[in-house]
């Protein structure tokens, strides 16, 4: 029952978990970006449906955290040196996205573009996912980060900066942006908390073989 408890890791769980937790913030986030596009069209039950999804997949990453407890805490191929790494590099290109994003809004507002920080930010958002990507080994940020950075450029080429919404005029960039990238953040963050679910459920089965033996 000890080397069952070993096969799957606390961190390996809880990994995706904060994965989860994450993307459901940060989608939510991009879905009040696209909100404010909509410039009061649809409240309150935009918002309302909104949080909504958020709250559901923030509540599903925290029922993996939980399920995690009776976890083993060391994962059998990360010691704490490469653990320490794997953390000093996710901070990295934390603050380097949010430096570019800071840059990004200046230069736009400096020239007088801001109808594209919207656009900017969801293409630096969507390029660092891609180390993400390779830092953490989890192939769906491959795919997140791509369609983070088509989305915007599809938006500019394809969209007026304003758009008619049943007699109501929107901020295009805003809404599509906003409620695209929330969209795939969610999905994305669904997408982890099944993986974490799947491997809490083969604890549980190991488990329930190992009782029933």
């Amino acid at each position: 029952m000890a080397q069952t408890l070993r096969t799957i890791s606390k961190d390996e769980v809880r990994g995706p978990a904060v994965g989860v937790l994450f993307m459901a913030f940060f989608g939510t986030m991009w879905a009040y970006v696209g909100i404010m596009g909509l410039h009061g069209w649809g409240n309150p039950w935009v918002l309302i449906a909104s949080l909504a999804v958020g709250v559901a997949l923030f509540i599903g990453g925290c029922l993996l955290i939980f399920a995690s407890r009776e976890l083993s805490n060391q994962a059998p191929y990360v010691n704490g040196k490469e653990r320490k790494n794997i953390g000093f590099r996710f901070n990295v290109i934390f603050v380097a996205e949010g430096l570019a994003i800071l840059i990004a809004i200046a230069v736009c507002n400096v020239t007088g573009h801001a109808e594209f920080i919207p656009l900017v930010i969801a293409l630096i958002v969507g390029i660092h996912f891609i180390p993400l990507a390779y830092l953490f080994q989890v192939r769906i940020y491959y795919f997140t980060g791509m369609l983070l950075c088509i989305l915007p450029v599809i938006t500019w080429l394809f969209f007026p900066v304003n758009l008619t919404l049943m007699n109501h005029q929107i901020d295009a960039y805003m809404f599509i942006v906003g409620f695209g990238s929330a969209l795939i953040l969610w999905g994305t963050s669904l997408r982890i908390w099944l993986m974490g679910k799947r491997l809490v459920g083969r604890v549980s089965n190991k488990l329930t073989d190992d009782l029933t033996y």
